[in-house]
């Protein structure tokens, strides 16, 4: 029976590279609360893991046949504004709280994802060394 790591890690090699992007997208937002009209931008990180197609790989949907074919380019999941909650005087959208708050329990899932993924792995391993 041949081994099958896609079958064998699940969605988890996708839930990383959507939380990695997550995460670049989160740390952007923080490093930018002070810029005039910047707009902070997030994941829906759910709809991201259901666009990943059976290969693993994430991609863009085109919804009109004159669009851009854009694979390869950037990351998983299509990047959304987020609304604010209280729009500043100078048209920056970013929360620190809100974004310090979602990069923190984006880095707890990343790390429990890396976890599950390390003892998929090890158990792998015991399986291929027949259990030792």
């Amino acid at each position: 029976m041949p081994l099958s790591f896609q079958d064998a890690l699940g969605i988890h090699e996708q839930a990383l590279q959507v939380r990695s992007r997550r995460m670049e997208l989160l740390s952007s937002n923080i490093a930018n609360a002070d810029t005039p009209h910047y707009k902070a931008r997030d994941l829906d990180f759910r709809q991201a893991l259901e666009e990943a197609d059976t290969s693993g790989a994430l991609h863009l949907r085109t919804t009109h046949a004159t669009h851009i074919h854009a694979e390869g380019q950037g990351g998983p999941g299509e990047a959304l504004y987020r609304v604010p909650t209280q729009p500043s005087l100078d048209g920056n959208t970013v929360d620190p709280q809100l974004e310090q708050a979602a990069f923190a329990e984006n880095a707890v899932q990343y790390q429990a994802s890396l976890d599950f993924l390390g003892d998929k792995f090890v158990g792998l391993k015991n399986a291929l060394k027949g259990g030792q």
